[in-house]
């Protein structure tokens, strides 16, 4: 990770990974937020409500859903690998994307953030050979990668994955919505 003469975080070069905390991740969305002011941007949550690990994305999106921002994939209606690509194909061109995804990783990755200028790969733990997702990414290292993936993620910590969504929920919400005007009269 940079940081150039006016202290503004640089988060990647030629479309690397770069692997943040939660405030990391707040300054992240706030530049992405800053770049496309006026613009619309949606946010695409991948996931299942059918697996713990995986319910990240679904669960980050109902919240934001909650409060007006513009989503694909909810608890409601996830975005998973059976819908994804009608899903994607059903977007406006001009809207710029953000995708929200779980992942695993290495132990010392867990509760950390990948963001990136670029797509990301949803299933590829798992094997699945599905499209690239978004302008912009945010993948969430929910448990440790191993030889199981797929029980990995069914017997990832519901708490854990929980915290994780709020805490991404509640970054993008600070970062994509304006503030609300206080009445000082």
């Amino acid at each position: 990770m940079q940081v150039n003469g006016s202290m503004n975080k640089v988060y990647e070069q030629s479309g690397q990974r770069t692997r943040c905390t939660i405030d990391r991740l707040q300054d992240w969305l706030r530049q992405v937020a800053d770049k496309h002011q006026g613009q619309d941007v949606m946010f695409i949550c991948i996931g299942t409500d059918r697996s713990t690990g995986d319910a990240l994305g679904p669960l980050v999106g109902t919240r934001l859903a909650q409060h007006g921002l513009q989503v694909v994939g909810t608890m409601e209606e996830p975005c998973d690998a059976t819908n994804l690509q009608s899903r994607l194909s059903a977007l406006r061109d001009h809207v710029v994307t953000v995708a929200i995804d779980a992942c695993l990783g290495h132990p010392g990755s867990v509760g950390q953030y990948l963001v990136s200028h670029s797509s990301l790969q949803p299933a590829e733990s798992v094997g699945l050979a599905m499209p690239a997702v978004g302008q912009y990414s945010i993948a969430c290292v929910v448990n440790v990668n191993g030889p199981k993936p797929y029980w990995t993620l069914q017997t990832t910590s519901l708490h854990h994955v929980m915290k994780m969504a709020d805490d991404i929920a509640d970054a993008i919400i600070e970062s994509f919505l304006p503030e609300p005007s206080i009445n000082t009269e």
